[in-house]
């Protein structure tokens, strides 16, 4: 061992995290999100979604999480994400994962003790009816699923096979009003009729929110379970389970008619104090929301001033005395939600939970 080595691996430095962003996930919150599903489900089943990672924030710990408030059925989208799941869980808990099997895969289900969800005629000829299997049916969102006329085929090949769930996807669920929904609920009950004996499910947390009869006998929430209701309007209240938050690098004093960042978007019109944060789109923070978003510093909203840079974005702090270097600003959390910081953006939560606190997880560190 060299002595730059030596001491590069003794340095405090060295332990600092990659990236200065902080993420903390609030596993009460997780809780109690999926509890007030469970609530709103009343008769029906209440499942997990913990796809792409737990939506960011680290599948082995959210479902632990709704396994210890009463989970007993989760969703992947993989199969690596379900063997995760299940190393994490153990043998209890039933897993499935929606993009099915392929020929690399579908052997090794059995002894993961894994559900594949069969989205085509080609999947089900794969999976040869060797084990309980759900079943994905189309109904509208031309996605994933057995379109219309394959589900005579379906049921054919699938006599007699244990179905644990025949379930659909709604397209338009985010808004509780759209006829999309009832459309796809309508195809949903009559294509069901084909496999009688298995359990239904067609909401995920949008659809979830808007009544019982979209409930069935199992519901699949996913983004709510992590803080939002998933919907374009107000929805049922929910806990927040990520919160955000970078230091602040540098405080100046901008005068009048200097600009900020590069390309020089923004021209201060007044004097200005401003502080340097060290988040940026390297930390998932995304470029979309230069001169949209804000940190909450000092319990107001701290515009950002010019464009989100790779490490670092500027925002107003003008008679902020809580600006130093060193305070934590706040970018996503109870006091910048969820949703808010999303429409800002021009995106959906999902992408700002997957990408943000996804990379702040991954890169940063987790308090």
């Amino acid at each position: 061992m060299t002595a730059a080595t030596r001491d590069s691996e003794t340095s405090p430095r060295a332990a600092e995290p990659a990236r200065l962003a902080r993420l903390r996930i609030d596993a009460g919150a997780l809780a109690a999100n999926w509890k007030t599903f469970q609530k709103l489900a009343r008769g029906a089943e209440t499942s997990a979604v913990v796809k792409a990672d737990g939506y960011g924030l680290g599948a082995a710990l959210a479902a632990k999480t709704f396994a210890q408030a009463g989970a007993r059925v989760f969703f992947t989208a993989t199969f690596a994400e379900a063997l995760e799941v299940r190393a994490a869980l153990g043998d209890g808990p039933q897993i499935l994962v929606l993009n099915g099997p392929n020929e690399a895969d579908a052997a090794h289900y059995a002894g993961a003790k894994l559900t594949p969800v069969l989205n085509s005629l080609a999947q089900i000829k794969i999976w040869d009816g060797r084990a309980p299997a759900a079943l994905h049916i189309d109904t509208g969102m031309n996605r994933l699923g057995l379109a219309p006329g394959e589900l005579g085929s379906a049921a054919v090949a699938l006599k007699g096979a244990p179905l644990v769930l025949v379930m659909s996807h709604l397209a338009c669920a985010s808004d509780l009003k759209h006829e999309m929904n009832a459309r796809q609920r309508r195809r949903f009950v009559d294509a069901a009729t084909l496999f009688p004996k298995a359990p239904l499910s067609l909401a995920a947390t949008a659809g979830a929110q808007i009544g019982a009869d979209y409930h069935f006998d199992l519901v699949r929430p996913g983004v709510g379970l992590y803080g939002s209701a998933g919907l374009d309007g107000p929805g049922v209240p929910l806990a927040t389970a990520a919160t955000i938050e970078a230091p602040i690098l540098q405080v100046r004093d901008v005068p009048e008619g200097e600009t900020f960042g590069y390309g020089a978007t923004f021209k201060a019109p007044k004097n200005m104090r401003a502080a340097t944060v060290a988040i940026g789109y390297a930390d998932g923070y995304l470029r979309s929301l230069g001169q949209r978003g804000y940190g909450v510093l000092g319990g107001a909203k701290r515009p950002l001033l010019g464009r989100v840079s790779m490490d670092l974005v500027v925002i107003d702090v003008t008679d902020c005395a809580e600006a130093k270097p060193g305070a934590m600003a706040e970018f996503l959390g109870p006091n910048a939600p969820i949703d808010e910081i999303a429409q800002l953006a021009g995106t959906a939560s999902y992408e700002l939970l997957t990408t943000l606190a996804g990379t702040v997880r991954r890169r940063g560190l987790i308090a």
